[in-house]
C-alpha cells in the first residue's frame, strides 16, 4: 500500500485511543477500529504511521502489527489463540540439558535453574529435567498450572506472550517477562544460550547470526509491546 496520508493523530476511541490518518480512523485488516487502552501504545503506533515512506512496510510497524493481532486474532477467542502457547508447558526449553558437554551443562544450569526456581515458587510446581533431546513428561500438575497461567491472560498480554514463547522455546521465560520477574535482555540471553555457546566454540555463521538478529528484533518488539500496554 502506498502512503496516501499527510497527517497522523492519536484520537479518542471508545474508552481508549485510536489513530487517524488525515482525520480518518485506522482499521485492522478485519475492519475493526484500531483502538488501544494505552495512550503510550497509541503514541507508538502513531509514530510508526508517521515514519512510513512511499509505501507501507509491515516489518517496520511492529506495534501496529501486534495490535492488529490482538484485536483480530486473539480477542475473538482468547483460549483458542493461547492454546499453542500453553502447549509449551510440556516441552519447555529450560528442561532440556546437554547430554555430553559439561561446560554447556554448567552454563545451562547457571542461566536456567533460577528461572525454573522462580516458576516453581510462583506457581507451586516442579519440573522434570532431561539430558539430551528425548521428550520428558512433566508432572500433570505442572502442565495444568502453567497452562492456567497462560489462559488467565487477556488478549493483549497473550499477543505479547506468543512471540516470546515461540521465539525462545520457553513458556517459563515468557511468563517471567510478563511477571516482570527478570529483565528482557537477561531472558533473551537465556533462551539464546545454546546458540551463543556453539558460536563461541565453533565460530560465527553469517546466516545464523542474521536469523538470530531477526528473532532478537521480534523478541524486543514483543517485550516493548507488553511494556506499552
Amino acid at each position: 500500500m502506498k502512503r496516501f496520508w499527510k497527517t497522523v493523530a492519536v484520537v479518542p476511541e471508545g474508552d481508549g485511543w485510536g489513530i487517524a490518518l488525515d482525520g480518518r480512523p485506522v482499521r485492522t485488516p478485519q475492519r475493526a477500529p484500531l483502538a488501544v487502552a494505552s495512550a503510550a501504545l497509541a503514541d507508538a503506533i502513531a509514530d510508526e504511521w508517521r515514519a512510513v515512506g512511499e509505501t507501507v512496510d509491515p516489518v517496520a510497524m511492529p506495534m501496529t502489527g501486534l495490535t492488529n493481532a490482538a484485536i483480530d486474532l486473539a480477542a475473538p477467542d482468547v483460549a483458542a489463540f493461547a492454546a499453542p502457547v500453553a502447549a509449551y508447558a510440556t516441552t519447555d526449553l529450560l528442561c532440556y540439558r546437554d547430554a555430553r558437554d559439561a561446560a554447556l551443562q554448567a552454563e545451562q544450569a547457571a542461566a536456567w535453574n533460577p528461572l525454573l526456581t522462580w516458576a516453581e515458587d510462583r506457581y507451586g510446581v516442579e519440573f522434570a529435567l532431561a539430558q539430551g533431546v528425548l521428550p520428558v513428561d512433566q508432572p500433570a500438575a505442572t502442565v495444568a498450572r502453567l497452562q492456567d497461567a497462560v489462559l488467565a491472560q487477556d488478549a493483549w498480554r497473550i499477543t505479547a506472550l506468543t512471540p516470546l514463547v515461540t521465539i525462545g522455546g520457553s513458556l517459563v521465560a515468557g511468563l517471567a517477562l510478563l511477571e516482570n520477574a527478570f529483565d528482557a535482555d537477561a531472558l533473551w540471553r537465556a533462551v539464546s544460550l545454546d546458540e551463543l555457546y556453539q558460536e563461541r566454540r565453533w565460530g560465527a555463521d553469517d546466516e545464523a547470526q542474521k536469523a538470530r538478529a531477526a528473532k532478537r528484533r521480534d523478541w524486543d518488539n514483543a517485550a516493548r509491546f507488553f511494556r506499552l500496554l
